[in-house]
């Protein structure tokens, strides 16, 4: 069985897609932004936040075993949290732009996230997502099977380790919310890049707060569970969306924003306490369609247009194999594994001749 069978339910190349300005009516009708449903989300999300944490340093005392639970349960609430703070940098999670600024700050706060700073990067993701000429913001480190074949052992190391699951579900996130995150990129506009070192400033005086309160052994290992737990879900989940078999990269000149959220972006079908708590981020295609469409909108749209069902759906189950997908191949217009590739290597050194990426 092909990777493409697990990892995805359809092929890319099936349909033809429709034109954006038929699908724009319907995305529009599902921008409307609902004040006491944020209101509500900001309860059960930044303030359950708030108060696992006070649950955690009361279960201290009585069971380790509890503790844990706490914190394992407090790193889906980091997503939800997250998700809030990533509404608000699109402008959908309010009609208010002063009070998304204002909630999406206070989140990226308790995600150790510069909003301004995330905010700038993500909407270069959106207006790049599966172009091969500007990948390196707000993606996976994705290379082309010929860029990797040309590079030296030492990058092929760097990029083999990056792309393990191990790193990049457990070590990653830590480095990415503690250590990333508090530097600003150099081309950062002038907020944006002064948003990193205010949210830097409003880290530190949280960490000396808590290990006030906590003690610093205690609130230095809830901190790195929960960041660990919640980062990697988070990561995970983003790598999906995009990581997939018949995914979409293209040269610069071809790329298409339609084909990049409709082919490039998946539909992540999850139980729903598992899409509650990544705030229906798995319509991940309606939202590179329309990333001012709340959370809350986000499977009502994907049924309002049969076109929507073109997206790649992939499952808790099918989506586990998308893990072993490293490397873009030009030639096949796939993601394959490292396997594949030095099985192809190995037979053309051997004299094979391929088609389409198969032996012939």
């Amino acid at each position: 069985m092909s990777l493409s069978s697990t990892c995805t339910s359809q092929s890319s190349e099936v349909d033809p897609l429709p034109a954006l300005a038929e699908l724009k009516p319907v995305l529009i009708r599902f921008q409307k932004r609902s004040a006491s449903r944020a209101l509500i989300q900001v309860a059960n999300s930044l303030l359950m936040y708030v108060l696992l944490w006070c649950a955690i340093y009361w279960s201290w005392r009585f069971s380790y075993a509890l503790t844990l639970c706490l914190m394992f349960l407090a790193g889906l609430w980091v997503v939800r949290v997250f998700i809030i703070m990533h509404d608000c940098g699109h402008g959908s999670f309010t009609q208010s732009k002063l009070a998304n600024n204002i909630i999406g700050n206070i989140a990226g706060l308790m995600v150790f996230t510069p909003y301004y700073h995330w905010r700038w990067e993500h909407a270069i993701h959106h207006n790049t997502s599966g172009d091969l000429g500007r990948r390196g913001i707000g993606d996976v480190w994705t290379m082309t099977v010929e860029e990797y074949l040309n590079s030296s052992p030492w990058r092929r190391f760097i990029y083999a380790a990056a792309r393990n699951p191990i790193v990049l579900f457990s070590i990653a996130p830590l480095l990415v919310f503690l250590c990333v995150h508090r530097v600003p990129a150099r081309t950062a506009p002038r907020r944006e890049f002064w948003s990193v070192w205010a949210t830097n400033t409003g880290v530190l005086a949280l960490w000396v707060i808590l290990s006030v309160v906590f003690g610093w052994r205690q609130f230095l290992i809830t901190q790195l569970l929960i960041t660990m737990v919640g980062g990697g879900i988070g990561i995970w989940l983003f790598y999906v969306q995009h990581q997939f078999e018949d995914t979409y990269w293209t040269p610069s000149e071809e790329w298409s924003y339609l084909a990049a959220a409709l082919r490039g972006s998946s539909f992540y079908r999850l139980p729903k306490i598992l899409q509650w708590f990544s705030g229906s981020i798995g319509f991940h295609h309606i939202h590179h369609l329309s990333p001012r469409i709340p959370n809350y909108n986000l499977q009502l749209c994907h049924a309002a247009h049969p076109a929507f069902a073109q997206a790649p759906t992939i499952t808790l189950r099918t989506s586990l194999a998308c893990g072993k997908l490293k490397l873009w191949d030009e030639q096949t217009r796939q993601l394959v594994s490292f396997r594949q590739v030095k099985s192809r290597t190995n037979a053309k050194g051997a004299g094979c001749d391929y088609e389409n990426g198969e032996m012939i």
